[in-house]
C-alpha cells in the first residue's frame, strides 16, 4: 500500500519533497541548520563546504546553534553520501547560490544522496532579497511544524528603525565590507552582491563601491588600495578561511588606518532569520554611533 503523504514542500529548485509524517531528523548545510535553529528546529546534524575545516564547524556560521548533540558530518571532500546518511536523516537542507545546484557537495554526490532522503534546496543567492531568503526558510520551518518568535520580528523592526535614524543626516559614515586574503591582499566586497549588504544600503548606510573591475562578487586588490578608501567602519569577513585583521602586519599599509577603524565582524553567510539579522544591524549601529 502506498504510504500516504502527510508532508511536502516544494524547494527552490521547484522539486516537491515528500513524507508521510514531518521530518523529525534534518541534517542541513551549516548556514541553514543555524536559521532552522533560529526557527525552532533542531537539526540532528549539520556539514560544511569545501572552505570548512573537515573535522570542526566554523564557528562564525553556527550563528546560535548549540553544537553539543548536533553532529558534524564533516565539509568538503571529506564528505560521501554514506557519512551524510549515518546519522539516519530523514531530511537534507541544502542551500544554493543560483541553478539549483547543492552548495558543498558535488553533483553526484547530491544525486545519490537524494536516491536516499529527501533533499530540499534554499535559494541564497544574490537574486533575491534577505527577506525573500527568510521567507523561504520560514515557511520551511512552518511546514515542520516550528516557528520563529514574534520578538524576533519585533527586534528586527527596531534595529531597521534605529539604523534609519542614524543613517537620515546628509554626511554617511564610510563603510567598507571585505575578507581579508593574507598578509599582500584583501577582498573588497561589491554591495550589490550581497543581499545583507544591500539592506544597509537600503537603510541609508555609507557602503563604500570598490572600483569597476575582475570579480562578480569580490574586487581583490591589495592592502595599499583597501587603506587609500579611507573607511571609517569596516565590516570583516570572520569565516575561519579569512585573515583576522590583528594578524595583519603593523608596519604594512593596513596599520595606517587600522587604529581610526571601527571593526564590525561579518559572516558573507548570514543565518537568515530576524534574529540574526536583527543583532547584525545593532553590531552596524553601534559602530556608527561610537
Amino acid at each position: 500500500m502506498r504510504e500516504r503523504t502527510v508532508w511536502e514542500f516544494c524547494d527552490d529548485r521547484g522539486q516537491v519533497s515528500t513524507a508521510g509524517r514531518p521530518p523529525s531528523r534534518v541534517l542541513a548545510y551549516v548556514q541553514a541548520g543555524a536559521t532552522l535553529w533560529d526557527h525552532g528546529i533542531r537539526p540532528s546534524g549539520i556539514f560544511g563546504s569545501g572552505h570548512d575545516d573537515p573535522t570542526v564547524p566554523d564557528a562564525a556560521k553556527t550563528g546560535s546553534l548549540p553544537l553539543d548533540g548536533v553532529a558534524y558530518a564533516g565539509a568538503g571532500a571529506a564528505l560521501d553520501v554514506d557519512t551524510l546518511l549515518s546519522g539516519e536523516p530523514d531530511l537534507v537542507v541544502a542551500v544554493s547560490y543560483g541553478g539549483g545546484q547543492v552548495y558543498g557537495l558535488d553533483p553526484e554526490k547530491a544525486k545519490h544522496l537524494e536516491g536516499h532522503v529527501p533533499v530540499v534546496v534554499i535559494d541564497v543567492g544574490q537574486a533575491r532579497t534577505l527577506t525573500e531568503i527568510g521567507d523561504r526558510f520560514a515557511e520551511l520551518a512552518r511546514s515542520l511544524g516550528a516557528e520563529e518568535p514574534a520578538a524576533a520580528t519585533q527586534e528586527l523592526d527596531a534595529a531597521r528603525g534605529r539604523l534609519r535614524a542614524l543613517t537620515s543626516g546628509p554626511d554617511r559614515t564610510r563603510v567598507l565590507a571585505l575578507s581579508p586574503a593574507g598578509q599582500e591582499q584583501a577582498h573588497l566586497a561589491r554591495p550589490r552582491m550581497w543581499p545583507e549588504l544591500r539592506v544597509l544600503a537600503e537603510l541609508g548606510v555609507g557602503l563604500v563601491e570598490p572600483a569597476d573591475g575582475p570579480g562578480a562578487n569580490w574586487s581583490t586588490v591589495g592592502w595599499d588600495r583597501a587603506a587609500s578608501l579611507r573607511p571609517a567602519v569596516v565590516l570583516a569577513d570572520i569565516r575561519a578561511h579569512a585573515t583576522a585583521l590583528d594578524e595583519l602586519r603593523s608596519d604594512g599599509p593596513w596599520a595606517s588606518v587600522a587604529g581610526s577603524v571601527r571593526v564590525v565582524p561579518w559572516n558573507p553567510e548570514p543565518v537568515c532569520s530576524a534574529r540574526a539579522h536583527a543583532r547584525f544591524l545593532a553590531l552596524v549601529a553601534d559602530a556608527l554611533e561610537a
